[in-house]
């Protein structure tokens, strides 16, 4: 929760990370609507550029873009004149807040303002300008933990707002990245494990799982950085229905290598290798083993002659293209899940690659048998009167993955 840190008479509050909020003394000004407003958005770009102050031609775009409007030089000042009052409401010392002069829109100087924006700028900078270790970890780490969520990030379509939004993503990456780079030399991985926990929890979906991956092989905690990685795939799929960058993709890789199990028996290691429980069905794996796994049959198919098939299974529309979003999306991707696990044998594998679509890899088998299948997941997967459908791609694994 966004607290004010220091007290000082009049300070007004500012947190622009995440969702916009004004508190003063304690109190939110942002009223109970969570919608935003003109009142919103003239408070968000002013007080942005209160050292500098903002045009009024640029305050207009915002507020009324391509609305038609008589008189915006007047429109703009009925908004000014509401946000003053409301101001005043709020409890504020009445004063002339926002000023025009020259064209010019500036924010008062008799009502301070601490914006988290800036705090966090201020402190990567002068991190950054910090010869000292300590010290530049120290003021690196404050100025990360300032940034708790995309800039205005409610407000993501208006042009400004968006520009800031990916210098101040671009400057927290940096600023992450340095934080590990010193943890690192430190060899301080359980620092570096929550660091790369809060930069995952802040910007998902940016590959700072290999961060934590990273801290935690460090560590020796190498059963919990497999799981990680698992959960972690899972969730992009989930999520995202995409499989994770080759950035993190190579960071397993490279962190495999460094797993070193205590010594033991081929009994034990057998044990550990072996299925948890015995399943009827194909085997089911997430995309790196699955690559793995055609990597290793590929190597087999060329030096003993077996018959591989890649299979592709692609949920599409009545006209044949494929879905990527919605709700009926997810139902038929777990139909069609539910579908080719009935279909195929025990010795097949399985990858859900993403959003309505899966890779099957065939084992020992024929083209024509691999048609065969095509006609069992359709049988399984076909409702009644059903407009969508499966689109199929089918290759010899002899070939580059």
């Amino acid at each position: 929760m966004f607290r004010m840190e220091k007290e000082e008479k009049n300070l007004l509050s500012v947190k622009m990370f995440g969702n916009f909020l004004l508190l003063y003394k304690g109190k939110s000004l942002n009223g109970q609507k969570t919608s935003e407003s003109q009142f919103t958005y003239l408070m968000q770009i002013v007080l942005h550029n209160r050292k500098n102050g903002i045009s009024r031609e640029a305050v207009e775009e915002v507020l009324f873009g391509d609305r038609d409007i008589e008189d915006p030089h007047h429109a703009l000042r009925s908004v000014v004149y509401n946000a003053r009052k409301k101001l005043e409401r709020a409890g504020l010392p009445k004063c002339n807040y926002i000023t025009m002069d020259k064209g010019m829109l500036r924010w008062t100087r008799e009502i301070p303002v601490e914006e988290d924006a800036e705090k966090f700028e201020n402190l990567y900078t002068k991190g950054k300008e910090t010869e000292d270790h300590d010290e530049r970890l120290r003021l690196l780490t404050e100025a990360c933990h300032c940034y708790t969520g995309e800039f205005l990030g409610m407000s993501a379509s208006i042009l400004w707002a968006a520009v800031e939004a990916r210098r101040y993503r671009a400057m927290f990456f940096r600023c992450v990245e340095e934080i590990v780079d010193i943890l690192r030399k430190k060899q301080d991985f359980i620092q570096m494990e929550k660091i790369g926990r809060y930069a995952t929890k802040t910007a998902p979906f940016s590959d700072w799982e290999s961060v934590v991956m990273e801290a935690l092989i460090g560590m020796g905690k190498y059963e919990e950085a497999d799981k990680y990685y698992a959960d972690t795939v899972q969730m992009y799929f989930e999520e995202r229905g995409m499989k994770p960058s080759q950035k993190l993709l190579d960071s397993l890789k490279q962190l495999g290598e460094q797993f070193v199990h205590p010594y033991n028996t081929l009994e034990s290691v057998q044990e550990n290798l072996d299925e948890v429980q015995a399943k009827g069905g194909p085997y089911v794996c997430s995309y790196p083993v699955f690559k793995g796994i055609y990597q290793m049959l590929n190597r087999l198919a060329e030096r003993n002659g077996y018959s591989v098939y890649l299979m592709l299974c692609t949920v599409v529309d009545s006209k044949g293209n494929p879905m990527k979003e919605g709700k009926q999306l997810d139902e038929l991707s777990l139909r069609l899940g539910e579908a080719i696990l009935g279909s195929i044998r025990r010795s097949d594998v399985v990858n859900r690659y993403g959003k309505g679509q899966y890779l099957i890899l065939l084992v020992n088998i024929t083209l024509e048998n691999c048609r065969l299948v095509q006609k069992r997941i359709d049988s399984h997967f076909l409702v009644g009167r059903q407009r969508t459908g499966v689109s199929y791609y089918i290759t010899s694994a002899l070939k580059d993955i």
